[in-house]
């Protein structure tokens, strides 16, 4: 059928190669197409399907292609209307728009309120569970704390977890697993059965195993199943794929367990690996080409993430010039690091193919206010607010407000738990009952309040404390009320007791005093909170092509641009803590880094300070630059070429040079064994050994000593 790709070369000037080509050819039973970065996956997706309505006769309406996103679903759909423009649509949906229209069906007959997108008769998940935190804790919730209980919940159902298992489950917090329950409970035994968005998945696996009926009608309607992105599909919604496809096997996975980077939302990569378990006659292809990136990059990749082992074992390459050396950079401090890339950014005259990825959104603030006052349009990928809203900043304020208005004692009723008097639970409630007088709060409380000898000390303490803020800068203000007034000690108690990260705690104080140390007045330092939360919401703003794009590494993954810098390469932030704590979690944090460097098309930049990334380490391992007589030359970036350092067991009957593996030629593997190879280019070896056929690049089968040539 090559006259199929040949038309499309002229039509399209799409032009794909050897693998691409099987992959779209490919089209009856399982399909397992592991996609490196850049490798071209969604031009070879629609190919493919217009491959099955062109040439195999297919009609569109009997396939289905699922995404992981809306974004994606839009993308393809667009793709494919300029690709196939007189063909009818196909139907391309995310695997929750699917679960939805199934559950649709199911309820047909009953009524049900969704409670999750938009509040329903008053009913909203977050409102019923703020409720019942306030309820089982005792205080209320804050922002983080629900989004770590609602990922909790996603969590449990996404993994198809029993309900007698859950207590079994890590929870964020002590309490969350009664939480689960409660909602649940409230959610069965309403009037009308109330379903939220995870809901709709185990709704939709129900259905297609309890209704015959309505199983056998998808299992018609669809001859043809694609997924897209599937390294971040979760163990329900791979059942639910399973049982759509149960009758014709027609399915095509798309993925790339490199980049699976979700499983904290119950992402399961490991399904790849044992997805000849599921389908037992699936064909594994594999797209290594790189088109994306330069040489540098995509080598440096590619051996680090080989320290992964629960991977498919995939060799990334590019046919694209060595280009430009990555640049490793390790500096003092954040601040010099903020200094360094402003000098940098200073240098470019376009924007709109220039990227700075971090891990956690909180590293954005000072970014933003820098981008801001140096006239560099720029863009967030995901835009969070959350960090002006967050607890930690409005304690700061109210301290600062108290400080400025010492008779408004309702509002020391809001911090008077976050500092050192030790108030009691009643006190506390008297306290938010006052309301505000003529006469300085701490003097109106000594005569409204009880209280025992130590906290009479401690409160004129306070009081002297609050009269000296007045005449600090906002950086030592914020110094202060950590330090004298007993904050610091507050968060470490507060965040044992509900199972906060301190981390992450401290580093939303540290990015408030970064703000704060230029200012001369906590006025002025409100009005920056202020100015900067507008910021953020502008640059939600859809992007233009002159604007430079801030992103998490999570958001990244999709993008690619010609310059990339990635900042904040700490331990602590990446890996995070609890990522070093055992071997999964550790290796989905170098997937994380991995695809931050993916994203770089010619010039790369990592950043670090203070105590550098075990990954930036792993990444120095693997770059070698050649000494440079100048200083300067050399510190200002790693010199032209960067060949792999490999470490590997000595074997003196290894084969040295690239003229010994002939075709025909039988050769032993270090790992895979006896061999024949059966093909070759300049770049690659095809080698049959006894239980598969494996495509290897000569230059890695060289440099790690891995052939030896037998008779």
């Amino acid at each position: 059928m090559s006259h199929f790709f040949e038309r499309k070369q002229k039509e399209l000037g799409v032009e794909l190669n050897k693998i691409q080509k099987k992959a779209v050819e490919r089209t009856d039973g399982p399909l397992l197409l592991l996609a490196c970065p850049g490798s071209g996956k969604t031009t070879t997706m629609i190919m493919r399907i217009g491959y099955l309505i062109e040439e195999k006769g297919v009609r569109p309406q009997k396939i289905k292609a699922i995404t992981f996103s809306k974004a994606s679903a839009s993308d393809m759909n667009e793709r494919y209307k300029r690709f196939f423009p007189k063909l009818s649509p196909v139907d391309f949906s995310t695997i929750h728009s699917l679960a939805f229209q199934i559950t649709r069906e199911y309820f047909a007959d009953s009524r049900y309120i969704m409670i999750e997108g938009s509040e329903s008769n008053g009913l909203h998940k977050k409102r019923l569970l703020r409720e019942m935190y306030q309820t089982e804790v005792g205080e209320p919730i804050t922002d983080d704390q629900l989004e770590e209980l609602t990922s909790f919940i996603s969590f449990v159902k996404n993994k198809m977890i029993p309900r007698e298992k859950w207590s079994q489950q890590k929870a964020p917090f002590d309490g969350a697993n009664e939480i689960l329950k409660t909602y649940e409970a409230f959610k069965e035994n309403y009037d009308q059965r109330l379903v939220d968005f995870d809901d709709m998945l185990s709704l939709a696996n129900e259905a297609l195993e309890k209704d015959e009926a309505l199983l056998s009608k998808y299992q018609n309607k669809w001859e043809y199943v694609m997924t897209d992105e599937s390294q971040d599909t979760s163990l329900i919604q791979h059942a639910i794929v399973e049982k759509l496809v149960a009758r014709h096997h027609n399915l095509c996975v798309v993925a790339d367990d490199d980049q699976s980077i979700y499983t904290w939302r119950a992402a399961e990569p490991t399904y790849l690996l044992k997805f000849k378990s599921v389908y037992p006659d699936a064909y594994v292809m594999k797209m290594e080409r790189n088109y994306r990136s330069t040489k540098n990059i995509v080598d440096t990749a590619n051996v680090f993430i080989k320290a992964n082992k629960q991977r498919h074992d995939k060799n990334m390459f590019t046919k694209q010039p060595a280009g430009e050396p990555i640049v490793l950079k390790r500096l003092s401090s954040e601040e010099a690091q903020l200094k360094y890339l402003f000098k940098e950014l200073k240098q470019l005259t376009d924007f709109g193919e220039v990227a700075i990825l971090y891990r956690n959104n909180s590293s954005s603030t000072l970014l933003m206010s820098e981008l801001e006052r140096h006239g560099i349009p720029f863009y967030m990928k995901d835009a969070d607010n959350r960090f002006f809203s967050h607890w930690i900043v409005e304690d700061m304020l109210n301290f600062m407000r108290f400080s400025l208005k010492p008779e408004r004692v309702d509002i020391y009723a809001k911090i008077a738990s976050k500092t050192n008097a030790y108030w009691s639970g009643s006190q506390l409630k008297y306290l938010s009952r006052m309301k505000p007088t003529q006469h300085n709060a701490f003097d109106e409380i000594n005569r409204s309040v009880t209280l025992k000898d130590y906290q009479i000390k401690i409160l004129n303490e306070q009081k002297k404390w609050f009269e000296a803020l007045n005449s600090m800068r906002p950086l030592k203000v914020i110094r202060t009320i950590r330090a004298d007034l007993g904050y610091d000690q507050m968060l470490s108690s507060r965040a044992e007791k509900f199972g906060m990260r301190l981390q992450y705690l401290e580093q939303i104080l540290m990015k408030l005093e970064q703000i704060a140390e230029p200012l001369e007045s906590m006025t002025e330092f409100a009005v920056r909170l202020k100015e900067l939360e507008q910021i953020t919401q502008n640059a939600k703003a859809e992007k233009t092509d002159d604007m430079l794009t801030l992103s998490t590494f999570h958001s990244s993954k999709g993008l690619e641009f010609d310059r990339v810098y990635m900042v904040d390469l700490v331990e602590g932030v990446i890996p995070a803590e609890e990522d070093a704590e055992n071997p999964a979690t550790l290796e989905e944090a170098r997937r994380l880094f991995y695809v931050g460097m993916t994203r770089a098309k010619k010039h790369l930049e990592l950043i670090s300070y203070d105590n550098e990334s075990r990954f930036m380490n792993e990444v120095r391992e693997i770059i070698v630059p050649e000494k440079t007589t100048s200083k300067a030359v050399k510190e200002r970036k790693p010199a032209a070429r960067t060949p792999i350092k490999v470490d590997v067991p000595d074997n003196p009957n290894a084969v040295k040079a690239d003229d010994e593996l002939v075709e025909g030629a039988k050769v032993r593997h270090r790992v895979f064994g006896t061999g024949k190879i059966v093909e070759r280019d300049h770049e690659r070896l095809s080698i049959q050994f006894a239980k598969e056929r494996k495509d290897l690049m000569i230059d890695i089968c060289l440099s790690y000593k891995l052939l030896e040539v037998i008779d």
